[in-house]
């Protein structure tokens, strides 16, 4: 049988594809120094660490969570874990800056409450690329070299290493923060309890929506009760946590049915799905395409 699922890739495994050493720590700035020959990643994946990417020189076209990206000179996105990410298109002339970190990395390093107020912009559902002006984007790509050297070096050559890390990660951040800041001024600074409840539920969704539909699992991991789940849901995303559930599942046959090698019963299998009939009828309602009608038309 074939391997169904979208590929996972930790982040160390994204190193060794892109051929790069293992920086450690769960940071890592890779800088192309020469032209890609052709795309090192042709299927859909999700990795476990948020990527900032700088586009140098030439493009990049790719896909997160179904939505086309194309990028262009001085142009900058994030890419959040466990978003499933599809690398389209690549110029050429692409030259490309991706400072690729996890959840550990800030979570170990001492970040403050102000920094993750700062950093906002991760946790939202629909970040735009940024437009930086050439002096900006000098300012991005030194910083991001200093970092990269920073990360490279052993302790008994840097002393104060970590130290070095972390301020100059910071800074990096923060020069992009300012710039999204300036963009994006409503960006809220803090979150309220139930925007933070929705993070991690969306969270959770995002790990067990194969095996786990009904409100009542999340509402108990969350421990709050499936109507007050419900409840905050609505009032901040205007969907109820079912509809949220049905949305994260169609969306996942959306991508597998892009998958030409997957025939339509092996999703409904992957998706956990009792038959491909129960999984084509769930399909059309909510999309008002049969799957087969999808795929040819999509």
């Amino acid at each position: 049988m074939k391997n169904l699922s979208i590929k996972n890739h930790t982040i160390s495994e994204l190193i060794e594809i892109l051929g790069d050493s293992d920086q450690g720590d769960g940071l890592h700035i890779h800088i192309s120094h020469s032209r890609f020959e052709k795309i090192p990643i042709t299927y859909p994946f999700r990795t476990d660490s948020f990527c900032l990417f700088l586009i140098v020189s030439g493009s990049l076209t790719l896909q997160l969570n179904l939505i086309k990206h194309t990028l262009v000179k001085n142009e900058a996105i994030i890419a959040k874990p466990q978003v499933v990410a599809h690398i389209l298109e690549m110029n050429p002339k692409l030259s490309i800056i991706s400072v690729s970190f996890t959840v550990d990395f800030i979570l170990s390093n001492g970040f403050k409450k102000e920094d993750h107020d700062a950093f906002e912009f991760f946790t939202g559902n629909n970040i735009p690329k940024l437009k930086l002006s050439n002096e900006e984007m000098d300012s991005a790509v030194s910083l991001a070299k200093i970092l990269g050297r920073n990360q490279r070096f052993s302790l008994e050559k840097l002393p104060f290493k970590q130290e070095l890390v972390q301020s100059s990660f910071k800074l990096l951040l923060y020069h992009y923060a300012s710039i999204y800041k300036r963009e994006f001024p409503d960006l809220e600074a803090s979150l309220s309890r139930q925007e933070d409840l929705m993070l991690r539920f969306l969270d959770l969704l995002n790990e067990n929506l194969k095996n786990e539909r009904t409100v009542k699992f999340y509402a108990d991991v969350l421990c709050v009760t499936s109507g007050y789940l419900s409840k905050v849901l609505k009032e901040i995303s205007g969907k109820t946590a079912n509809q949220l559930i049905n949305e994260a599942v169609i969306l996942e046959a959306k991508i597998l049915l892009n998958t030409p090698v997957l025939s339509i019963s092996e999703i409904a299998e992957e998706l956990q799905f009792s038959d491909q009939s129960f999984f084509g009828k769930f399909f059309k309602k909510h999309t008002g395409f049969s799957p087969t009608t999808f795929r040819k038309t999509h």
